[in-house]
């Protein structure tokens, strides 16, 4: 018969990569392709109302209008760029706790530290939740993050013929 997990629920990783799944925040992450990429859209669109003005600081957009809007849509790049950043840096360390073959754990404080080495078939379920559901959240994070970093360099490209 084996023995029981030991380790509290709330830092078993299993429990870690349910609670970021399910969570408002991490969960988008996870969303079919319009329900991923709808919050980037509005983050971005959301970005503008920074970056908008301060473009239109430097840029009279009625005289200038492609610096104008040049700066200000890779300046409102800025806020998807952070918010995927965190969302990548949550799920790599869910995906990090199960791809690991023993758990550190914590009976009642930081005091009392332990280490779970999971059984096999534990440790082989885990394994499946990272190359089936965390991986390819990580993968499309990952091209987000490089399409962005790709418009960014297709304007700077761009500034000097503005």
């Amino acid at each position: 018969m084996p023995q029981p997990c030991p380790v509290p629920a709330e830092q078993q990783p299993i429990n870690e990569y349910q609670d970021v799944k399910e969570s408002w925040f991490y969960g988008w992450g996870s969303r079919d392709m319009v329900g991923y990429l709808k919050p980037v859209i509005i983050l971005w669109s959301v970005g503008w109302v920074v970056a908008g003005p301060m473009a239109a600081a430097s840029f009279a957009p009625a005289k200038y209008p492609l610096p104008f809007g040049l700066s200000a849509a890779m300046g409102a790049l800025v806020l998807p760029t952070l918010v995927l950043l965190q969302l990548y840096v949550g799920w790599s360390h869910v995906g990090g706790r199960l791809r690991q073959t023993t758990v550190p754990y914590e009976e009642s404080g930081w005091y009392d530290g332990q280490l779970w080495v999971k059984p096999e078939e534990v440790s082989n379920r885990d394994r499946l939740i990272v190359d089936y559901q965390v991986q390819p959240v990580l993968q499309r994070i990952r091209r987000t993050l490089g399409a962005i970093a790709l418009l960014l360099a297709l304007g700077f490209m761009a500034w000097p013929m503005v």
